[in-house]
């Protein structure tokens, strides 16, 4: 991997992109910005809950932010998901170009969160090529309990904010990720193919503390529930 260059952290604040920040940084990758895109509702290429929230981890980390309004990405009207996720990208790539020339040697790579979506992978691998530079993707293809694990063996606290999925109900928003947590979820792919990492948007989460941060998140919260999925609103958050 380059160090050639400034290192982009695609950043959402869940667990999948804080990790890969968190692996990017102990393999000495000068990550010097983190990037968040704030879709405003449902969204082919971003994570959309509690992203209001990363100006507080950005703060905790040490690392500067970059906030990305997408406008209206008008995803629950698309009837082309391939055209979707292309103009979905857009507004990511342009701020990117813009951040490349505000630094002195470019941008030497981007990090981001990935699993197993194609989807996501492909259109940010073919962005980086664009931009001319490198993709750290540490997640990718990893065994997800396995991926699981060491995030909670490393000492991330991992919060679930929205549900949608077979099996999770209102009991999960809120909770901790934790070996207990994840024991339930491997029981609830068995019985319902939930994916142990939501990889297939069954369950988003919030990283609230962790090695790569000096303070925790704290925050208040209510519920929303329809009967069948359901999200944290947060009302308030601090550093603690």
């Amino acid at each position: 991997m380059s160090n050639d260059g400034a290192w982009i952290s695609l950043f959402s604040g869940g667990k999948d992109s804080s990790w890969a920040l968190y692996r990017a940084l102990e393999e000495g990758l000068p990550v010097s910005r983190l990037v968040t895109v704030h879709p405003s509702e449902d969204s082919y290429m971003y994570h959309v809950p509690a992203t209001e929230l990363t100006a507080l981890a950005a703060e905790s980390i040490g690392i500067s932010l970059s906030e990305v309004d997408p406008g209206d990405l008008a995803a629950t009207d698309a009837v082309d998901a391939s055209a979707q996720g292309d103009a979905e990208i857009e507004p990511l790539e342009a701020a990117l170009v813009a951040l490349a020339e505000s630094e002195p040697a470019g941008i030497a790579g981007v990090t981001a969160g990935a699993v197993e979506s194609e989807f996501q992978t492909n259109r940010i691998e073919a962005m980086c090529e664009r931009l001319g530079c490198e993709l750290f993707a540490p997640l990718w293809q990893r065994e997800p309990s396995v991926l699981a694990r060491e995030m909670i063996e490393a000492g991330f606290e991992i919060h679930v904010v929205q549900v949608a999925a077979a099996g999770l109900d209102e009991s999960w928003l809120g909770r901790t990720l934790d070996e207990e947590a994840l024991s339930d979820l491997e029981t609830l792919n068995d019985r319902y193919g939930v994916h142990v990492l939501g990889e297939g948007g069954e369950f988003e989460t919030l990283v609230v503390a962790g090695p790569h941060m000096d303070r925790r998140i704290e925050y208040e919260a209510g519920t929303e529930w329809d009967g069948t999925r359901g999200r944290l609103r947060i009302t308030d958050a601090r550093l603690s």
